[in-house]
């Protein structure tokens, strides 16, 4: 015994429903993509995109001395992957206590046999000078979190507050995390 199932609603009125569903998810898609404009995946943060800006110079290493840069700790390998480079480490910037996007405590170079690439930038703030002038609240730089390196620590100094921005060579963890897969001290 077969059954048949009839609709109740008639077969003009299915069709301007589909009609006016099909319509509205239509108007719909210039919303959803405006919605979506602001959340570019592939654009660069805005401070990865001002560290570009600020350290365009020193892509060439031999603009870091005159500017008061000096090589510090060797190339700085990851304790179990990935690396940071070389440090060129401007002293005045890290210890006035201050933090200035366009001028970063640390610029970094991956070593390449006898040249340097730019690879990323540090910015670095005593901990005790940072948290008397700032009621004890870490720094934050364009909504980027530091990371607190106490003492002792591998490079002997007093507790820091640092931040990592790898501007110019891409990190597949993240633009602000301290170690860099894609950086390496094999090239020296």
């Amino acid at each position: 015994m077969t059954t048949s199932i009839r609709t109740f609603i008639p077969i003009s009125t299915m069709k301007i429903l589909r009609l006016i569903l099909l319509s509205s998810l239509v108007a719909a898609m210039p919303l959803l993509a405006a919605g979506q404009a602001g959340h570019e995946h592939s654009a660069p943060a805005k401070l990865v995109q001002a560290v570009r800006e600020a350290t365009q110079q020193f892509i060439d290493v031999n603009n870091a001395g005159p500017a008061g840069y000096g090589p510090a700790f060797g190339c700085v390998s990851g304790p179990d992957h990935g690396a940071m480079g070389i440090h060129y480490i401007n002293g005045p910037l890290v210890v006035d206590g201050q933090i200035d996007e366009a001028h970063p405590e640390a610029l970094i170079y991956e070593p390449v046999g006898n040249r340097r690439r730019l690879v990323g930038v540090e910015y670095i703030v005593d901990a005790a000078t940072w948290l008397a002038a700032h009621n004890g609240a870490p720094p934050m730089l364009e909504d980027q979190a530091f990371q607190f390196v106490n003492s002792p620590n591998r490079y002997g100094i007093p507790a820091f507050f640092e931040l990592h921005v790898w501007a110019w060579r891409d990190n597949p963890n993240g633009a602000f995390v301290d170690w860099n897969n894609k950086v390496s001290c094999e090239g020296q």
